[in-house]
């Protein structure tokens, strides 16, 4: 029998295998996540696997469906502007606060970039989504508060999957560009205007996707079938408007 460190240290590999599969992209919106699966894979019992699901839950990561199982959400276009207004809070407050970029904050996020480059030259896509989303989580880290990552990492998470769902385009270079001018604005030590271009960044990719799509609920057959995609549209989602940011004298 497992004592409960162990136990609590299984869901934690569960919840975190899950979430990290979801940062690289590998899975995917709408994922069924079968419990009796699960419990093979990690050699624990379905009880665990329920625990470390409902964990997730309330993280905004999987959902349950009455007699159909867990599955991975597919965030609406309402819950995409939310977390992306979410994203804008934390991660601007959290450049405003900062004081220096230390040299292994500025080694890190410098071999971080070198990273982007190199998979943009590869045409790596899989791995460029998980680093576009890992730099973020990267500037969390030199904070040192654990909170504030585990909160930014599953923001990225849900990101990812809003992405896999409303980007039609992937503008790798875009979003690489927008990481160069947040770290140069550090290295400067100018953290507020590292703020505001973070929100800039967000802005742009917020900007390049399409609201108005719905999931395909036959995505996965007709991937399998070899048919060509289906969109289909809704109604155009209402944006609130963003605050404007004060600029400091």
């Amino acid at each position: 029998m497992q004592d409960s460190h162990t136990s609590e240290s299984t869901q934690k590999t569960i919840e975190e295998t899950i979430v990290s599969g979801i940062l690289s992209a590998k899975i995917r919106p709408g994922t069924r996540l079968s419990e009796n699966q699960l419990a093979a894979l990690f050699s624990v019992s379905r009880t665990r696997v329920r625990e470390a699901m409902m964990r997730l839950e309330t993280r905004g990561i999987v959902h349950v469906s009455p007699r159909r199982g867990w599955f991975v959400v597919e965030p609406s276009g309402e819950e995409a502007i939310a977390v992306y207004e979410a994203r804008r809070v934390i991660e601007a407050g959290l450049l405003r606060s900062m004081r220096v970029l230390t040299d292994e904050g500025r080694e890190a996020l410098g071999a971080h970039l070198n990273e982007e480059k190199s998979a943009m030259a590869a045409g790596d896509r899989q791995r460029l989504t998980y680093l576009m989303g890992d730099f973020h989580i990267r500037i969390a880290e030199l904070s040192g508060n654990a909170i504030i990552v585990d909160i930014l990492r599953d923001l990225t998470a849900r990101t990812i999957l809003i992405s896999m769902l409303y980007q039609s385009e992937f503008h790798a270079a875009q979003s690489h560009d927008g990481h160069c001018r947040i770290f140069e604005a550090m290295q400067a030590g100018d953290f507020v205007r590292a703020a505001e271009l973070s929100i800039e960044h967000l802005d742009e990719v917020e900007t390049g996707l399409d609201l108005t799509t719905r999931p395909d609920p036959l995505s996965e057959l007709r991937s399998s079938l070899s048919l060509p995609p289906k969109t289909v549209s809704s109604a155009p989602t209402v944006r609130p408007q963003k605050p404007q940011i004060q600029r400091s004298n």
